[in-house]
């Protein structure tokens, strides 16, 4: 057996890979810079007060701080990091099943339909970050005024405050469209494939210093909340690698030639995902999970004292994520595997397994080529697919679970610390299959130039 980091000696050797991780590790830290550069018009004493006040309140803030790096907390102009590109290529993405006309396109011409769906993606994150930025804006000078009695931005669009309105509007989209571009220069200049996913990576990282400085705050809990936390850790990479790595091979037959001539034909399989839609469902269910919350903070400061108290009442169910709100991570649940299920059968199908299988004569044994096969793959890909859904359901709600079994062992206090485990639990899905993706492109780019010994393990 090689030894598991046997190719890391060749990493500075070849001129190629060399400056492609030099050049990754500029853009990210050019990315870790600019994302504290604040917005324009931010009251900072007024935040500096909100965030001493909302510090460890569990609410959905800290899910979006931890998986922006803090640009939340620090309204900052990348505060909504690369998410509004990604809900915008999931939305083209389950549209194209539901729009014939798109469905055609792809089927007619793959290559060209992608291109057109990449420029529309790049169209749409525009509008979406701007709505992104109106209601981050909001919610946070919502519960700014419920806390503190004021605003942390002035903003509306009234005679006196649009132009200021519109210029951190401006600003905010256009950091979100910065931190795209720096991605993109990642995927085409740095490591191959690889541009937003480590753009959210790096904000993912970027957080654990401080939160490891929260942890160890308390004196009288350090030593155990580091042993719970580390033990946390282990066992939630090893599950999230175990369950990413799962397969299902269904047995294919595939056509032997000889020459000229058919022979007897070659057996293979096909490799089934359990999890084929990563972390999509959780971005996915928690973006959705936080419309209503943004729909609610323009109407919290109603004159209507009822419509008042009812949203305020909304926005707390949905931005309240502490240990009490058991309604709240039920829901979350089962939005995360009804998303799971939902994004891992539109993927399946645009990859269309069972006309593709007819077309190079492959065959699943026992089974009718073209719709029958596309059928019997897509029945076991539901069935894989539980497992995989009831495991990001889990995933999920771990800050939950792991607030009540430390309720269990009377530590309430560190209990609200949700922020480490998100780290452990959402966060960490994501760390693990950024690190994974990225030593399988560096591998590949090893082997590519001439270098056989690999990274990972053989």
């Amino acid at each position: 057996m090689k030894s598991t980091f046997s190719g890391w000696r060749y990493l500075w050797k070849s001129e190629d890979i060399r400056r492609k991780l030099i050049v990754t590790f500029a853009i990210l830290a050019l990315y870790r810079l600019v994302a504290n550069i604040p917005a324009p018009g931010v009251d900072f004493a007024v935040l500096a007060q909100f965030r001493a006040s909302a510090s460890g309140s569990g609410n959905f803030l800290d899910f979006l701080d931890l998986l922006s790096g803090g640009t939340v907390s620090n309204f900052s102009l990348l505060s909504m990091g690369v998410y509004p590109y990604i809900t915008a290529q999931i939305i083209l993405q389950l549209l194209i099943p539901i729009i014939p006309a798109l469905q055609r396109r792809m089927e007619e011409d793959p290559r060209e339909a992608r291109r057109w769906q990449e420029k529309w993606t790049y169209y749409l994150a525009v509008p979406m970050a701007a709505l992104s930025a109106i209601g981050q804006i909001n919610i946070f000078n919502s519960l700014s005024i419920q806390a503190l009695q004021q605003p942390i931005l002035a903003f509306g669009f009234t005679a006196d405050q649009w132009l200021n309105s519109v210029t951190v509007l401006l600003a905010m989209t256009a950091g979100t469209m910065f931190a795209i571009w720096l991605g993109e220069l990642i995927s085409e200049y740095g490591i191959r494939g690889q541009g937003l996913s480590l753009i959210i990576f790096a904000g993912i990282v970027s957080q654990m210093p401080s939160n490891l400085a929260s942890l160890m705050s308390d004196a009288d809990t350090r030593v155990f909340m580091l042993l719970f936390t580390v033990v946390i850790i282990v066992l939630t990479v090893f599950a999230i690698v175990f369950v990413q790595q799962g397969r299902r091979n269904v047995p294919v037959m595939y056509p032997g030639r000889m020459g000229n001539r058919m022979s007897m034909p070659v057996k293979g399989t096909l490799p089934l995902m359990v999890n084929l839609s990563g972390m999509i469902p959780l971005i996915f269910a928690s973006a959705i999970l936080q419309f209503p919350t943004i729909l609610a903070s323009y109407f919290t400061s109603s004159t209507n004292a009822g419509v008042a108290a009812f949203f305020t009442s909304v926005q707390n169910f949905f931005g309240g994520t502490g240990t009490s709100n058991w309604g709240y991570w039920t829901l979350y649940f089962f939005m995360v595997v009804v998303f799971t299920f939902f994004y891992t059968s539109v993927l399946f199908d645009q990859q269309n397994y069972g006309e593709n299988l007819k077309k190079v004569g492959a065959t699943v044994p026992g089974v009718h080529t073209g719709p029958p096969t596309q059928k019997y793959l897509s029945t076991v890909q539901r069935r894989i697919t539980l497992p995989g859904a009831l495991f990001l359901g889990v995933v999920a709600i771990m800050p939950f679970l792991l607030g009540l079994l430390l309720t269990l062992f009377n530590m309430g206090a560190a209990s609200s610390q949700t922020g480490l485990f998100l780290v452990s639990s959402s966060g960490l899905l994501i760390v693990v299959g950024v690190v994974r993706d990225t030593f399988m492109n560096i591998d590949a780019e090893l082997k590519l130039h001439g270098y056989q010994d690999s990274l990972l393990v053989r």
